[in-house]
């Protein structure tokens, strides 16, 4: 964990109520419901400014088995993927505040180098390394997942809600595979501060789906990107040819389109050999295929040697890469980019996925 930012040291008020915090937030504020109109907030953070809306976790809800497992399951994902920045998260709630967690895990795994400082002493400079952060992730997610579930405001503040909301949503997008609870809801009471005085609702948000790897398949995000954001698909391709090209580069290929050059199969199996290592025989493949049937049995080759290594989350028919269909061509192509985007090396191979 982090070491406590200016003004939150073990000698700060925010330290001396770190014992209590579990229990004074948000029950003081939800328990008020039920007191007479006259008892007011005895926390200055629970005062809301008139028209205001706040949401709270009841502390019920806060212990739900399910709700919990969700945070475990992130927390270790998050740990897991920062490992080798000797970065350890103890707490999602105090850890992922100040967007320094975030930046560094936003960067390992998108590949991306964001320009923000990195060490924010005060409150004013972490809030602005928050913004350039949640301003990245957004701009990469925005065509696969809903952006109006946390803020600036929401996650500096500490809104494990909107943390939440976050992490499953980077986990969704980067790591799909990523085995999260199914069907996790919780409930939440909205807090409106009126004219007549403070106004509650009650509702449940849902924090992830009700699939199950065992029932369904992973959202696809080439279905969701060439619905939803079109304009993003050419630089998707760019990102990934620039991959392609730099692994290549050895044997003197190079990719100009993905849709055509892949069809044959050949420079696909040159691509799985060079990034796993090996070579395939002659024998195995055929190198100048002269036919629709030899071009199917080189991408029917490659395709299993994708699925023998569990790249292949949504099904491809050879048929549709031999046929030139984009959508197919780019998912097994991305298959690849993820699987070696954190192989890092000193030639500049890219990391991450494309934005």
């Amino acid at each position: 964990m982090k070491n406590p930012s200016p003004g939150q040291g073990r000698d700060s008020p925010e330290a001396t109520r770190g014992d209590s915090r579990e229990k004074m937030e948000p029950d003081p504020l939800y328990n008020l419901l039920q007191l007479p109109k006259n008892v007011a907030p005895s926390r200055k953070e629970e005062e809301l400014l008139q028209g205001e809306k706040k949401k709270y976790l009841p502390a019920h809800a806060r212990k739900d088995p399910k709700f919990v497992e969700l945070q475990r399951v992130l927390m270790e994902w998050v740990n897991a993927t920062l490992l080798p920045e000797h970065i350890v998260v103890r707490s999602l709630e105090e850890d992922m505040f100040d967007g320094l967690i975030l930046h560094h895990l936003f960067q390992k795994l998108a590949g991306l180098k964001l320009e923000a400082e990195e060490i924010a002493l005060n409150a004013a400079s972490q809030r602005r390394k928050l913004e350039v952060v949640l301003g990245a992730v957004d701009q990469s997610l925005r065509a696969v997942a809903p952006l109006n579930r946390w803020s600036v405001d929401a996650i500096f503040s500490k809104d494990l809600l909107a943390t939440l909301h976050l992490l499953v949503a980077l986990a969704r997008h980067f790591q799909p595979d990523l085995a999260l609870p199914p069907d996790v809801r919780v409930e939440v009471v909205t807090i409106e501060s009126t004219k007549s005085g403070l106004k509650s609702e009650k509702s449940v948000e849902l924090l992830t789906d009700s699939r199950t790897d065992k029932d369904q398949a992973p959202k696809d995000i080439f279905d969701e990107l060439f619905k939803l954001a079109p304009e993003k698909v050419g630089s998707m391709k760019e990102a990934i040819v620039s991959f392609v090209n730099q692994k290549l580069e050895r044997l003197g290929l190079s990719v100009q389109d993905l849709d055509t050059q892949f069809a044959d199969g050949v420079i696909l199996l040159l691509l799985i050999g060079q990034l796993g290592g090996f070579f395939l025989h002659l024998k195995e493949f055929y190198l100048t295929p002269s036919s629709p049937a030899e071009m199917l049995h080189n991408v029917t080759l490659a395709l299993d040697l994708l699925k023998d290594e569990g790249l292949l989350r949504q099904p491809v028919s050879p048929e549709d890469i031999v046929n030139k269909d984009s959508k197919s061509t780019l998912r097994v192509l991305y298959s690849l980019f993820c699987k070696h985007k954190l192989k890092a090396n000193e030639d500049g191979m890219p990391r991450g996925a494309p934005n």
